[in-house]
């Protein structure tokens, strides 16, 4: 049986980082997308597997170039690809919209819209060419594609925006046996939630500590997505501490 090859964007650290050891102890090959070399070696270095399942591409996916250079290095290295995770993410300081600039907006969607769109334009024309053609789409959607913190326009807008993209990719790419899919995520332990525990802002105006679940779980849940058959789509998953301020935010 071939080898499954997967890329992974954000690999250097969190929840990219855990996905990608995951897959690599499930017997993937995987492709690691950051714009940081040495983070992404570390990741690699984090699995202890044969170096020649894994494919290190410093890559701002926010820019067309570069990914076109970075699938041009997939096909060279593995053939195909089975498996995108649009992970990376970019968030604005939490302050007032009126007082974020446009440089603050701009870089926010860059990474986290048109960097999920690029990734998988180019993922797809690999998966409907290859043979056996197909192959699997997940994006990161989290929390923030269903309701609002406060202070987070800029990142609120572009995950409510992902959806749009996880449904059109459904809808445009599911007769070329292309599944796309959605993981919602809620306070999982990364870099990320640093402040989680020490109190952030709520609705109400008021500062609460916020509980947060282990990354691996979100690991797990991204692995059994993946492991699936492609005439079968977890279409959308959520997957969050149980007790944080989800249900009934606002």
């Amino acid at each position: 049986m071939t080898t499954k090859v997967a890329l992974v964007t954000g690999a250097g650290s969190g929840i990219g980082r855990a996905v990608c050891l995951a897959l690599l102890s499930n017997a993937y090959s995987v492709v690691l997308v950051g714009r940081r070399l040495e983070v992404l070696q570390e990741s690699v270095a984090l699995a202890r597997v044969d170096a020649s399942r894994t494919l290190c591409v410093p890559t701002d996916v926010g820019k067309p170039d570069q990914v076109k250079n970075l699938f041009a290095q997939v096909e060279s290295s593995f053939g195909r690809l089975d498996l995108l995770f649009n992970n990376a993410g970019s968030y604005t300081p939490g302050i007032p919209l009126e007082d974020l600039s446009y440089e603050q907006w701009q870089t926010t969607v860059d990474v986290n819209l048109t960097g999920p769109f690029l990734c998988a334009q180019q993922a797809i024309r690999m998966m409907k060419g290859q043979t056996p053609k197909g192959g699997r789409v997940i994006n990161n959607g989290s929390i923030s594609a269903h309701v609002p913190r406060p202070f987070s326009a800029p990142y609120t807008s572009t995950k409510h925006a992902i959806t749009g993209l996880t449904k059109s990719i459904s809808l445009d790419c599911r007769h070329h046996n292309i599944a796309c899919s959605q993981i919602d995520i809620g306070n999982a332990a990364t870099p990320m939630t640093e402040a989680m525990p020490k109190g952030v802002p709520q609705a109400n105006g008021e500062r609460a500590v916020e509980p947060v679940m282990d990354v691996e779980h979100v690991a797990q849940a991204v692995l059994q997505m993946a492991s699936l058959p492609l005439d079968t789509n977890v279409q959308f998953m959520t997957i969050m501490a149980t007790t944080m301020p989800y249900i009934g935010r606002g």
